[in-house]
């Protein structure tokens, strides 16, 4: 059950003490840091040790020109009872040595190695989500059934969510990823998709998360409608499990990205349109949109807790979420180049844009891309650790601890799909 926030009256926001122009405690010093690193804003417990996954054994990475204080600060204090403020996975000391991830990290691409995820977590999470996509929503015919299985959902989402307190909480997201990669399938991308007339058909399936208030003569309607292809019974049902796990602010925040994430196609629609090939600006900002922004912004509700609405909305918050959004999204530009090489057309993408725009040989373009995710990645995490400096509050902690999980876990599953992905041959 989602884990209710403040009150109206009572701010999450640390004292004026703890904010940006005044005294900046250390995570060490946050309120509740030891009998509440895992808790909501509100201090209301979330799942106990026994319920929760075991903690995943990852070495920290060196953040390179990061200095040693923002790696201390992504790795959190180091007393007794304060592991879930770290934002960097951390090794337990006794565990074994984990076995390399299969598939080949792309050459100089700065990423966090991860552990394989829980096989007992993957194997009920793709059960699950496959009776859900044949048996509930019809989300694709018997001859997809392969590439439904290659896309590996359940290792993607355990990889992604390693603070999640059980299955159920992972279907949350398993179910609303597997919705959203229908509608780009079907209305964009590979399974029949085309830009032409892509507005309407985005506006009336967005509707299945974001409910048509209308008269009682049309609403019957509007709810036949939801029913009329797979995306939206897909969106429809998904949607219908995750706000009965979040608070109405979580719900909130998840349509207002997923809005955002429907602009983003749109504008790529109209560039396919007219044949426009953006500036490489013009591209990151499409990006910016049509990214994976709606899937690590759902992190607490996966995690069984609440970010307050008034601290998720920070600019400084914001800032982390769009730049973690963004260096994921790059990640499956590079990964999924080859791919988008061999079929029809141009495909948008980095490395494409860099070289139309910039008038690179395609290597050297993909290898630019390359430092540009990593300049991304490099400002997501100095800014999820100002954002940790300066707003040492348990809740927000643990939420940016959750959006670095899912920028890891992301990586993993680019680099291990091999039934989706090959690198080109540039090394």
């Amino acid at each position: 059950m989602p884990v209710p926030g403040p009150s109206p009256r009572q701010s999450s926001l640390p004292s004026p003490a703890a904010r940006p122009g005044g005294r900046v405690p250390g995570p060490a010093a946050a309120p509740g840091a030891l009998a509440g690193a895992c808790g909501s804003g509100s201090g209301t417990p979330v799942p106990t040790a026994a319920s929760a996954p075991p903690p995943v054994p990852v070495a920290p990475v060196p953040l390179a020109g990061a200095g040693a204080a923002l790696a201390r600060l992504l790795r959190g204090p180091s007393g007794l009872g304060t592991a879930g403020l770290s934002l960097v996975r951390r090794a337990e000391p006794a565990a074994p040595a984990e076995p390399a991830a299969a598939g080949t990290a792309i050459p100089g691409l700065y990423h966090h190695p991860v552990p394989e995820p829980d096989p007992v977590r993957v194997e009920e999470v793709s059960r699950r989500i496959k009776a859900w996509a044949v048996e509930e929503v019809e989300l694709y015919p018997p001859d997809w059934e392969d590439q439904f299985d290659g896309f590996s959902l359940g290792r993607y989402m355990v990889a992604c969510h390693p603070d999640a307190p059980g299955v159920d909480h992972l279907m949350i997201a398993t179910r609303l990823m597997a919705a959203e990669n229908a509608l780009d399938d079907r209305y964009c991308e590979d399974h029949g998709g085309s830009p032409v007339g892509l507005g309407g058909r985005l506006l009336l399936a967005h509707t299945a998360l974001d409910p048509l208030h209308t008269t009682a003569e049309y609403q019957p309607q509007w709810e036949r409608s939801l029913h009329a292809d797979a995306p939206r019974r897909a969106y429809r049902s998904a949607m219908g499990y995750f706000v009965r796990e979040a608070t109405p602010a979580q719900a909130d925040r998840y349509r207002h990205d997923m809005a955002r994430l429907h602009l983003g196609y749109l504008a790529e629609a109209a560039w396919s349109e007219t044949d426009h090939v953006p500036e490489v600006w013009e591209y990151l900002a499409m990006r910016q949109f049509n990214n994976f922004r709606p899937c690590p912004t759902i992190t607490d509700t996966v995690g069984g807790y609440e970010l307050p609405a008034d601290l998720q909305a920070r600019p400084e918050v914001q800032r982390v979420i769009a730049l973690a959004g963004n260096a994921t999204t790059i990640v499956n530009d590079l990964y999924s180049y080859t791919k988008e090489l061999a079929g029809p057309g141009l495909h948008l993408n980095l490395p494409v844009v860099i070289a139309e725009r910039e008038g690179l040989p395609v290597r050297d373009a993909y290898l630019k891309a390359v430092e540009v995710h990593n300049d991304l990645m490099h400002a997501f995490e100095t800014e999820a650790a100002g954002a940790a400096a300066a707003l040492p509050v348990p809740s927000l902690l643990r939420f940016l601890r959750g959006v670095a999980a899912w920028v890891d876990g992301n990586h993993y599953w680019h680099q291990t799909n091999t039934y989706r992905y090959s690198l080109p041959d540039f090394w």
